[in-house]
This record gives structure tokens, C-alpha cells and sequence, in this order.
């Protein structure tokens, strides 16, 4: 059940982006557009998976130089690419350059944080209810 929270909240920050940030673009139809965000939300997400270790992995030095600021500049190649994935799926959903890719990124990054703040799935719930309360031994 989390793991479709998180599918429908990045949908739903995809969408933010395409509505806030000019040259992220999704055309169709409105009950076409809704499948499409939720197939480029589970892009995103597999591109987020795969890749992002990697390049971690491969570019520690630059993050650590740059104190994790080339994150925004990954984050925003991997939306980049997930529009090219997304076209050559034949979606409509398409991202213009890298600096709305950028932007986007940032956008879909804060948005995502602050909705899976506030919906919190019961698995998280169950592991805040698990956490080792601290005891008071003195006496």
C-alpha cells in the first residue's frame, strides 16, 4: 500500500511541475494525462533506483567537493532522461532543456517530501511504534 502512496505522490509532483515550470509539458486528454504521470512516475522511479547509486558510487569526490550540491544537477539529468525514456515510450510528457529539468527536480523534490511527510504509510507508522524508547535508569 506505501509503495502506491509514493507512486501517486510523485505522480502528483510531476504534475505540479508540469503546471508550474515552463518546458515540462504533458499533453492529451485529462484521463490520458493521469495514466501517463503514474507511467512516468514508476520511470522516474526505476531511473532513481538504478542509476542514482551509481553515479553516486563513480562521483563520491564531486559530491563530497561540492558538498552534495551536484545532486541537483544529477536529479535534474535523471528527469532529462526519463523524458527521453518517457518519448521513446510514446507518452506525452516531455521535458525542454536542463534547466527545467533542473527546476523540476527541485520542485518534484520538495513537493514529494512535504505530501510524504504528511501521508504517512502504515509501515512507517508501525516503525515509529517499534523505536526502542529511551529508559530512565536512575533511581
Amino acid at each position: 500500500m506505501g509503495i502506491l502512496i509514493r507512486l501517486v505522490v510523485s505522480a502528483f509532483a510531476l504534475w505540479l511541475s508540469t503546471v508550474a515550470i515552463e518546458g515540462i509539458t504533458l499533453s492529451g486528454e485529462p484521463t490520458e494525462k493521469i495514466g501517463t504521470l503514474l507511467v512516468v512516475a514508476v520511470i522516474f522511479g526505476v531511473v532513481n533506483a538504478v542509476l542514482r547509486p551509481i553515479i553516486k558510487t563513480f562521483g563520491c569526490a564531486i559530491y563530497a567537493v561540492t558538498l552534495g550540491l551536484v545532486a541537483v544537477l544529477v536529479n535534474g539529468l535523471l528527469l532529462w532522461l526519463t523524458s527521453w525514456i518517457a518519448g521513446e515510450l510514446d507518452l506525452r510528457f516531455h521535458v525542454d532543456g536542463f534547466i527545467p529539468a533542473v527546476l523540476g527536480t527541485l520542485l518534484i523534490g520538495i513537493v514529494s517530501w512535504l505530501l510524504n511527510f504528511f501521508v504517512k504509510t502504515g509501515k512507517d507508522r508501525d516503525d515509529d511504534d517499534r523505536r526502542p524508547r529511551q529508559r530512565d535508569y536512575r533511581r
